[in-house]
């Protein structure tokens, strides 16, 4: 009787249907605190088309993050994948807005791969100076063609492009960690890297492809983020660190429901809550300081609940 009850609430669609219900009763809250600047249909189109984005790079990091590791670089990896993009605009067209955010993301994401597996110390420490490095190059980079998206090129800033590269990105996240080995071993490795490690598992290499993934979903990113904002100033002294908590928060949103099923879905449904909760806070005038704190706690919450503490564990 207990196996029959405990059957459901482990379902994928017990999952997606907590968190609907999360996203329900939050667009309910804020729509009775501020019923004439929030939740309108066109606004929840909005929070979606942010939503979209966020969960590309959300994916990126389930990658990283379901074997413990972190990577704080992702945010001047977007800087400096859109700057490239707008660089090659003069010579490539759109060539440089589809193709270029994508190879800089595989690039950077391998050496940060690399970095990691050849440094052997914490990947917090390997991605936070390689961050630096990223967000020098982009205030070079930033000279060559500007920082300004042309209005010509903003096609995927809007329905209905935004949409078809974000569902291609998601298929793909949900192909490689169902279908592949990369998916199977990164979990073996997150669930006890030492018994995948005896079972034969190559742990340094899936660790490193991680890395890569994660760097390719930010190039997938940086497309709809550039096409949406239309314009990108380099960011330096570690201001970069900002933009990595909002994909970040929806990672974590995958690895909290990931035993309801596939977490991607979790991941777009986190971020959309997210969203949502920014959009509230900001129709009741809130100032954005009650964002940043929010962003906090939520990011704090989550990771508590998703962190399986170990004795002896170290930091990776």
């Amino acid at each position: 009787m207990q196996t029959s009850l405990k059957r459901p609430r482990q379902s994928q669609w017990h999952g997606v249907g907590l968190l609907l219900l999360i996203a329900l009763l939050l667009w309910v809250v804020f729509k009775v605190a501020a019923p004439d600047t929030f939740g309108a249909p066109d606004k929840l189109m909005s929070y979606l088309q942010s939503a979209l984005i966020y969960a590309i790079g959300g994916c990126g990091l389930y990658f990283i993050c379901v074997m413990g590791l972190f990577d704080f670089s992702i945010g001047s990896m977007l800087v400096l994948s859109e700057l490239l993009a707008i660089a090659f605009i003069p010579q490539l067209g759109w060539v440089a807005i589809i193709v270029i955010p994508i190879l800089t993301g595989l690039v950077l994401g391998t050496l940060n791969g690399l970095a990691y597996i050849k440094m052997h110390i914490p990947s917090i420490i390997v991605t936070t100076g390689l961050s630096l490095i990223y967000e020098s190059l982009s205030v070079w980079v930033a000279n060559i063609n500007g920082t300004r998206l042309s209005d010509s090129f903003k096609l995927f800033g809007a329905y209905p492009w935004n949409l078809i590269v974000a569902v291609a990105a998601y298929l793909l996240c949900w192909f490689i960690l169902k279908y592949t080995k990369v998916g199977t071993y990164t979990n073996a490795i997150g669930a006890n890297e030492l018994v995948a490690r005896n079972m034969g598992v190559d742990v340094d290499r899936y660790k490193a492809i991680a890395f890569m993934l994660c760097g390719t979903f930010m190039g997938i990113m940086s497309i709809l983020y550039l096409g949406y904002g239309t314009a990108q100033t380099p960011l330096t002294g570690m201001l970069s660190q900002a933009l990595n908590f909002q994909p970040l928060m929806g990672t974590f949103f995958g690895l909290a429901f990931r035993k309801y099923g596939h977490p991607v879905i979790s991941i777009l449904i986190g971020e959309y809550i997210v969203a949502m909760i920014f959009a509230g806070f900001v129709a009741l005038g809130m100032p954005t300081t009650v964002n940043n704190i929010v962003t906090g706690a939520t990011l704090l919450v989550i990771v508590t609940l998703t962190t399986r503490r170990r004795n002896g564990a170290v930091v990776k």
